[in-house]
């Protein structure tokens, strides 16, 4: 496997924080580069949840859910993920990306799932196959930038910026993934009802 490693320091990508802690659930059977994705997610304000395979990943996930549920049931009035981001390696050992993302699914069809594969084709392919749905891609190697505007939602926000929204006024929400491109969604269909396409 290949990994791009910049040559500047992990802890120079810390300007900029995110005003909202994201928390992310990483399964990534390679230590190492599980360590520096912590560790760069981290000195970013963001709370990561490493797990090293498929089984593990689904155990952390199962029982931070079950907290979820057990510590809101009386005055829950929306729904809250357990974590705002699931990082999934496609290929680990014991239960591979794919499966645990299906189980997943199967008990919270909100949750935000991206799967980090070097064979991009294959994985978009097999994933909305076998789980019916859109799926997010991070094709490796990638850069560690690359890692922070994918969880940080920086392409959404930038084109949500190209319709004058006024992005502070919709952090302030705190939102999540499914909101903000969904809040993408709607403004491009108005878009294209009053204006047409834009090329």
């Amino acid at each position: 496997m290949y990994f791009y490693m910049p040559s500047y320091s992990p802890y120079n990508l810390t300007n900029n924080k995110t005003s909202a802690q994201i928390s992310v659930l990483l399964a990534e059977d390679e230590n190492d580069i599980a360590f520096i994705y912590k560790q760069v997610l981290e000195s970013r304000n963001h709370r990561v949840t490493v797990t090293s395979n498929g089984e593990d990943c689904l155990k952390a996930y199962h029982d931070v859910f079950q907290e979820v549920i057990s510590s809101h049931t009386e005055m829950m009035t929306h729904f809250q993920l357990p974590f705002d981001v699931v990082l999934l390696d496609y290929k680990m050992p014991q239960i591979n990306g794919l499966e645990v993302a299906k189980e997943i699914l199967a008990v919270n069809s909100h949750q935000r799932i991206i799967f980090a594969s070097a064979f991009v084709q294959e994985t978009l392919e097999i994933s909305i196959k076998q789980l019916k749905r859109p799926v997010e891609l991070i094709q490796k190697p990638f850069t560690l930038m690359k890692l922070i505007d994918t969880i940080e939602d920086k392409e959404v926000y930038a084109e949500l910026q190209k319709f004058n929204v006024d992005l502070e006024v919709v952090r302030a929400f705190i939102p999540t993934h499914e909101q903000i491109t969904d809040l993408l969604q709607k403004l491009r269909v108005i878009q294209k009802e009053n204006y047409g396409p834009i090329f």
